[in-house]
């Protein structure tokens, strides 16, 4: 495992933004080499997984950077580094959709794209559901949508559904 860390030889700051930085930083390989790595930093985020009435909840938004409205989990950004995650989950699935869950379970985490991003998304299964009012963020436009659980897995299936971080806790939560 050794062989296979690089350290960090310094690192310069190229942009800094209201949801991410990119750094580009100089790197030393295990073998001596020195490499360059960019790297966009993110708090992280939640995404849950909500059943009630053998019907998934999900969310249709506009995504710009793929120019399409993609069908996707409630989900969000941590607010702050080091926020406490569970209190996120509530929050955003209360925004999104409306509900609020008596029920939680941790289904572990997924690094979005490890490559270049430090984003960390936390999976949870939300269940005893409880209708108490949507209320987005303020410039979030989005439709709510309660899926039977037998459809949504057909469209993943038929690539309807092709957003990583939903399939991924879709996957762990039903453990398929």
């Amino acid at each position: 495992m050794e062989n296979l860390k690089e350290k960090q030889l310094n690192s310069q700051e190229i942009y800094s933004g209201k949801v991410f930085r990119v750094t580009h930083d100089e790197v030393e390989l295990a073998n001596d080499y020195k490499s360059f790595r960019d790297v966009v930093h993110h708090n992280g985020g939640v995404v849950i997984v909500a059943e009630k009435d053998n019907k998934i909840l999900m969310v249709q938004q506009y995504r710009y950077a793929t120019k399409q409205a993609l069908y996707e989990l409630p989900a969000g950004k941590l607010d702050k580094q080091g926020e406490d995650v569970l209190s996120a989950a509530k929050r955003e699935l209360e925004e999104e959709t409306g509900y609020n869950a008596q029920n939680w379970e941790s289904l572990g985490y997924i690094w979005t794209s490890p490559g270049f991003c430090s984003e960390k998304l936390y999976l949870f299964k939300a269940s005893n559901l409880t209708f108490r009012g949507q209320h987005l963020d303020e410039g979030e436009i989005l439709n709510y949508l309660s899926i039977e659980k037998d459809k949504v897995f057909n469209m993943i299936k038929t690539g309807e559904i092709n957003d990583a971080k939903t399939i991924c806790a879709l996957m762990r939560a039903y453990k398929i």
